[in-house]
């Protein structure tokens, strides 16, 4: 980025955190927020209060205060970050990702804190942990909300929580709770996810499926392999079960078969056993094409009463190499392509990034504090600075490369922001068995994150943070 670029950088930022001054009653309290959110885009190391303040000239105590006792609309000016996001990045390939992140921390006064699992060190560990809601679209993406969630042990323990300041009202909710909490207030402010996506863990709780289908909203989401389903639906009836019996309810027939669980339908009925593997590029990494073998079929659940509901799509995904295998489940009209499926199957890396350089570059895991409200505050603020990072760095991709618009699946030249592309060459079937495997000849194509049926090219393992577009670094590409 050139120094003319660097120069028009500080207008921007002033101009974006215009939008948000009506959150702010009184001037002074107002003068404080730039200097937070200037501090999380800076290039300093650490960035909590008190290097923010020491850095910009400013009292640590004051800008302690400005997070944690001085009077501002935090709910509005995260109202006002969710209508930005559906006014200015709304597409029709909008992906919702829900996922937590936790924080390893010291001590047993930061609210929510307890031993627990801890994402970033990969075990348990003295943490808290806060769920999260990312909106995505082609290479954008961003965090829309956030909210701490409270152990048991904390809720049960009102004094405790009256220490740090959290209100009586807010108590332990699983965490299935909040993602479709923070879901419902994104919605309401404007932002339209044309799909939702999560890993197995809210994958597999049917009250939140439930939830996101009575709500119309379509979603792939992974599940575990032990949830149960049917690929040909028992017959239900509504004949009494016993003579005395007057009140017709529906029941599945006696002697009905039973529903299997997803890992054993896929090995042994012959609808998936007996189905070949479909080759599909994933997307194209800077180490190679990422392709998975898939399966896919119609499954029937058990809804609330017991009974046979669908149809929802099933996709077994297997990984060659590490052997690895994921299945995931969508309630998309039974017509969806597979290939739409598995772009937003394999969509959830978005809130990955976004947690790796929320927390690399604008300090998202630095707060250091014993309030409720700080914290609170506290994640609102990285997103406001987090979003002025994503939308500067989209425009600086955009001007580096000279496209503006990228053909759309139907090849009708409408802008996609990188969405996909029409694979270049023929659907190649590749046998289950099979042991290795040509590299078949294709046309040269934009990289895409679509994925794409067919050519089995050098298949490359899963790796997660390299499988991914490059993390957004503000030393190359912004800086104030």
């Amino acid at each position: 980025m050139d120094a003319e670029q660097i120069r028009r950088l500080e207008p921007q930022l002033a101009d974006y955190l215009k939008r948000f001054e009506d959150c702010f009653a009184r001037r002074d309290t107002r003068a404080h927020f730039p200097v937070y959110v200037r501090g999380q885009l800076s290039e300093l190391p650490r960035k909590s209060v008190e290097p923010i303040a020491l850095e910009a000239g400013t009292a640590v105590r004051t800008l302690q205060e400005f997070l944690t006792q001085l009077s501002w609309d935090e709910d509005r000016m995260r109202n006002r970050l969710a209508n930005i996001v559906g006014e200015e990045h709304s597409d029709e390939q909008s992906i919702g990702v829900i996922d937590e992140t936790g924080w390893a921390k010291k001590g047993d006064q930061t609210p929510g804190i307890q031993r627990q699992w801890c994402g970033s060190v990969g075990k348990q560990e003295n943490s808290i942990v806060t769920v999260h809601l990312g909106y995505a679209v082609g290479d954008f993406h961003c965090l829309v909300d956030g909210d701490l969630f409270l152990p048991e042990s904390w809720s049960q323990d009102r004094e405790r929580c009256r220490r740090a300041g959290i209100p009586d009202d807010v108590v332990y909710r699983p965490k299935s709770d909040i993602a479709l909490e923070l879901y419902d207030r994104a919605v309401a402010q404007g932002v339209r996810f044309e799909w939702l996506t999560f890993d197995e863990w809210y994958g597999g709780k049917p009250q939140f499926l439930r939830a996101l289908a009575a709500r119309g909203q379509k979603f792939v989401g992974e599940i575990p392999k032990s949830l149960m389903a049917w690929i040909k639906p028992p017959r239900v009836t509504t004949r009494p079960l016993h003579r005395q019996q007057r009140r017709k309810v529906p029941r599945i027939v006696a002697g009905g078969a039973k529903p299997q669980t997803v890992e054993r339908l896929a090995k042994s009925h012959p609808a998936l056993a007996a189905q070949r593997w479909q080759a599909w590029r994933i997307k194209d990494t800077e180490k190679g094409p990422l392709v998975w073998r898939v399966k896919h079929v119609l499954v029937y659940v058990k809804d609330e009463r017991g009974l046979p509901e669908g149809p929802y799509h099933l996709l077994v995904c297997y990984h060659p190499i590490t052997g690895e295998i994921k299945y995931f489940f969508s309630n998309a009209p039974a017509e969806t392509p597979v290939g739409k499926l598995l772009r937003v199957a394999f969509g959830r890396w978005h809130i990955e990034r976004c947690f790796e350089d929320g927390k690399g570059e604008v300090g998202l895991d630095h707060w250091e504090g014993r309030r409720w409200i700080g914290l609170k505050r506290h994640l609102i603020l990285t997103s406001v600075s987090y979003l002025f990072l994503a939308k500067t760095c989209q425009t600086l991709r955009e001007k580096k490369s000279g496209v503006d618009r990228l053909p759309g699946e139907d090849g009708d030249g409408r802008d996609r922001r990188g969405a996909g592309i029409r694979p270049a060459c023929a659907q190649a079937t590749v046998r289950e068995n099979c042991q290795s495997h040509r590299l078949l000849p294709t046309t040269q194509r934009l990289r895409s994150h679509q994925p794409h049926e067919g050519d089995d090219p050098q298949i490359t393992p899963p790796r997660h943070q390299a499988d991914r577009p490059a993390p957004m670094r503000r030393k190359h590409e912004l800086a104030l």
